[in-house]
Parts: structure tokens; C-alpha cells; sequence
């Protein structure tokens, strides 16, 4: 018996094929090979076209089924994880009307902060624990007031995550983790965020109908199954943001616990039973995965939109694009901590929460042509992404969080010594790396949707931890002198915005 999981990402669709009474990965696939194409008409933002996602699971699928060669009437449910915080909008024959408004994409920050102020801050904090900011809230209401005549053709807006469920059953639904995640989830209520909706001016019937993150939400479809080439009727019965869903591949459920991720962005995610929040909405909690009204399960998260997606583009930038990241990552060691004072701040992927939604692009710092070389650059790179790392987890120490121990998967920047050493070093916490990723996590969500695994203990008995990395206490200071100078840099560029 077998349960498969998607991995909606913003550069790969990720299918993973699991074992129910092992759960050993028996096969997994991504495509496209390159990253998908992000489109950005202006500064700033960024889409994609729904369909792309759709095309691109089509083909993961059938990899993993030819790979795997298993008897597709075995398996028995399917789970999702998603980009964030994205805007699918589709008319009443379930039609896209305009592409995906994705995660990264930051045109909507000045109607958040104009309904943070005028519904006031407290109000806002108190009910949705976080400003309505640059979520997905925010970027119907610019699609309202930008795009008016698109905004009359809408029948449902969704989440990556609901319009691929959609695409498999015919059925448009969501979850409370998920409404959450588009600030549109009413803590003190238990309820759809009704005042926020009522000011934007957007119909509350836009929204999905409910189900619960772990249930047999809906069906595959006859069509869909053909399309898959899986077994029309199979249940989809999970469905999480990708964060949420990162920290449950790791087994973080209970308050205290960490997870980290750095693909194209990077992320430090904590759990929390209590009700508390960033009074500057820098770092944002929403509904873990495993929340309900009167239990409270909060994620905590801090957000970096330029993680990997930076160590790609110099990548390229410096000509290496056929060299390998495990070569890149052992030439990058050779070069000393603090990269002789160069300084990179990666924040080129769009406005940053937790700088004040400021967008400063990344600002390559004492460059110096007779001294630095490709190896420095990279180098400088994880150690800036590391640095903002630290920098955010700073902030999320307001909320109740205090990283000592963070779990990560074994995959994109976590594979390299150089960011693992450093991101250990500055914030002296214990790295446990963990092998299993967001699709795997999936699977084995919808296992537990579906009724397969008992709970949460069953579905993780077989997690393999793989690494474990100490803070090297010797370093201390060398790390911190060149944080001190990140941290100048910073300074200087967040002032100047």
C-alpha cells in the first residue's frame, strides 16, 4: 500500500511515492528540470501560470509511476503542499482569469499597511495576529482596484495548493491552516476574518467552503485519473502551505519545536500554544497544521524571500552553471569566515517582512577587484543568508520563540557545510538534519487524513535523522565580528529606504 505527495514549489512541482508500512520513499520525480518561469511585468512582481503547475505534476507523476512501477490501484491517498500566501482566481466554469499572484511578489504591501492603519494595529493584531501585509487578502484587493473587470469575473479565489486539489476533483475547498495563511482567518472568532474582507470591500463568497487539513477533502476525479494515470476515486485527504507542511515533514508539532528551511526562499518556523504576535507583523503566525479552535497549534514564521534563489543566480552569474553545488560548496569552504570584509544582503526577491516590507535588492558590499574571486562571492552569499537568518530569529524571540535546537531536511543550502557551520556558529543552536522533504511530509499527511496511519506517532516512526551539527564555540567570534559588519551594511541600506 502505497500514498503519494505533491510539493507545489515556485521553481519544480515534487511528486514522492511512500511506503505506507516502511515509509521508505520508493520513488520521487520534480519537474520541470530548470525552474519554472517567474514572470514580472513591473518591479516587484511576480507570477505564474496555474496551468504550468498542473502540467508539470502531470509529468512528475508519471516519472514517479514509471520508476516505481507499482500497481497504481495501491495507492490510496494524496497529499499536498503548496507555495504560500499565492492568489488563483477563476471564474464560474473554474476557468483561470489571470494568472497566479505568488508569494514573492510584493505589489500589494501599501493596501495591507493602509488597512493595518486605518483598522488600527491592535485590531488588526489581535484578531488576525499579523497586518494584513503583502498576503493574499491584500492582492485581491489590488486586483479589485487594478483590474476591475477581471475582479467581476470572479466566481472563488484559492491558494496554489486549492486550485491543484481543484484541478484533481472538480471540488474548491480549503483549509483554516490556509485561510490563516492569507490573513484571512479570525483568531479571537474561531472565524472568517469578516471586518478585514468587509473593508477591502471583497465578498466573503469568494472564499471556500472548509475542510479540515487532515479529512478526505475530496475525490480524484475520472478525468484527472487519466490525465495522472492514477485510480479515479483515490482520496485527497491533506493539504498544507509548504512551510507548515515543512515543519510537519519533520515531525515539529508541539510548542518549542523548530524547522528550517533555505530553497529559493528561507524560512525558521516555530510552534507555539500561545497566542502572541510581533507587534510589527516582521515575523507571522498563522494555523499550524495540526490547529483547531480551542487547541491552539500557531506556527511562527520568519520569512526570507532571497535564500537559494541568490546562490543560483551567482551561479550563473559567474559562469558555473554546469558546475555542481556539492563542487561549488567545496571550493566555497576554502575561503576564510567573514569572506575579507565582503558583505552580501540578499534581499533581491521582493519586499522582506521582516524588514518593514522595505525592498532593497541585494547590495553586494566592499567588493574589492584585487582581492576577491568567484569562491569569495558565494561564500559571502551563505554567509549573508545565514546572517538574515539570525537577524529574523532575533525578532522571533518577541513571540516566545528561542531556536536551540533546529531541524532541517537534507536538501538545497542545509546540504552545504559552510551555511550549516555558520547558521549553528552565529545563533548557537544544535542543527539535526533530517532525511525527508516537503512531498515525502505530504504523503504521509494524506496517510493520516485518510485513516491509514493512526496519528502522528505511527506516521513518524520511521523518520531518519542523518546529521547532527554542534556550534563550533572556537569560532564564536570570528562569526560574530562578521555579523557586526553585516549588520552595519544593513543598517545603512534599510535607513536609505
Amino acid at each position: 500500500m502505497y500514498l503519494i505527495g505533491y510539493d507545489i514549489g515556485s521553481s519544480s512541482i515534487k511528486a514522492s511515492l511512500i511506503e505506507v508500512k516502511t515509509g521508505n520513499k520508493i520513488a520521487s520525480a520534480f519537474s520541470p528540470k530548470k525552474e519554472m518561469t517567474i514572470t514580472a511585468h513591473k518591479p516587484g512582481w511576480a507570477e505564474q501560470d496555474p496551468e504550468m503547475w498542473w502540467k508539470n505534476l502531470v509529468l512528475s507523476t508519471k516519472e514517479v509511476i514509471s520508476m516505481s512501477r507499482v500497481d497504481t490501484e495501491q495507492i490510496k491517498a494524496i497529499g499536498i503542499s503548496y507555495q504560500m500566501h499565492g492568489l488563483v482566481m477563476v471564474n464560474k466554469q473554474y476557468k483561470i482569469i489571470r494568472p497566479a499572484i505568488i508569494w514573492c511578489d510584493s505589489r500589494a504591501v501599501p493596501y495591507g499597511e493602509k488597512a493595518f492603519q486605518e483598522l488600527g494595529n491592535e485590531n488588526c493584531l489581535s484578531h488576525l495576529l499579523n497586518s494584513p501585509g503583502n498576503f493574499t487578502a491584500s492582492k485581491l484587493a489590488w486586483v479589485k482596484e487594478n483590474e476591475p473587470e477581471i475582479y467581476g469575473e470572479t466566481y472563488k479565489i484559492m491558494l496554489p495548493g486549492d486550485y491543484i486539489a481543484m484541478r484533481m476533483s472538480g471540488e474548491i475547498n480549503t483549509t483554516i491552516s490556509g485561510l490563516s495563511e492569507g490573513i484571512m482567518w479570525d483568531f479571537k472568532n474561531n472565524n472568517i476574518a469578516s471586518f478585514l474582507l468587509n473593508y477591502l470591500g471583497i465578498e466573503k463568497s469568494f472564499l471556500p467552503d472548509l475542510v479540515s487539513t487532515f479529512s478526505e477533502q475530496s475525490e480524484l476525479s475520472s478525468s484527472a485519473a487519466k490525465e495522472l494515470g492514477l485510480k479515479a476515486g483515490t482520496k485527497i485527504s491533506y493539504r498544507a502551505g509548504d512551510q507548515p507542511n515543512n515543519a510537519f515533514s519533520l515531525n515539529v508539532l508541539h510548542p518549542g519545536e523548530i524547522a528550517a528551511t533555505a530553497g529559493t526562499s528561507g524560512v525558521v518556523y516555530g510552534i507555539t500554544d500561545k497566542v502572541m504576535y510581533d507587534p510589527l507583523s516582521r515575523v507571522n503566525t498563522f494555523a499550524h497544521v495540526n490547529h483547531s479552535p480551542g487547541k491552539n497549534s500557531l506556527g511562527v514564521l520568519l520569512c526570507i524571500n532571497g535564500t537559494g534563489i541568490l546562490y543560483s543566480w551567482l551561479r550563473k552569474i559567474t559562469g558555473q552553471i554546469t558546475t555542481g553545488y556539492d563542487i561549488l560548496n567545496e571550493k566555497t569552504a576554502q575561503i576564510k569566515i567573514g569572506t575579507d570584509d565582503l558583505v552580501i544582503l540578499p534581499f533581491g526577491n521582493g519586499a522582506e517582512r521582516m524588514l518593514g516590507n522595505a525592498n532593497i535588492g541585494c547590495e553586494i558590499c566592499n567588493l574589492n577587484f584585487n582581492i576577491h574571486n568567484q569562491d569569495h562571492l558565494t561564500r559571502a552569499a551563505q554567509e549573508g543568508i545565514a546572517f538574515s537568518f539570525k537577524y529574523g530569529m532575533d525578532i522571533m524571540k518577541t513571540t516566545g520563540i528561542h531556536p536551540s535546537l533546529i531541524r532541517a531536511g537534507n536538501a538545497n543550502l542545509f546540504l552545504s557545510p559552510v551555511f550549516r557551520d555558520t547558521l549553528a556558529g552565529i545563533t548557537g543552536a544544535v542543527i539535526e538534519i533530517y532525511d525527508t522533504d516537503g512531498s515525502e511530509g505530504a504523503a504521509k499527511g494524506a496517510g493520516i487524513g485518510a485513516g491509514i496511519y493512526s496519528g502522528f506517532e505511527e506516521a513518524f516512526k520511521t523518520l531518519k535523522k542523518i546529521q547532527e551539527i554542534e556550534p563550533d564555540t572556537k569560532k564564536t567570534e570570528e562569526y560574530a565580528s562578521a555579523y557586526q559588519k553585516w549588520i552595519s551594511f544593513l543598517e545603512r541600506f534599510v535607513n536609505k529606504k
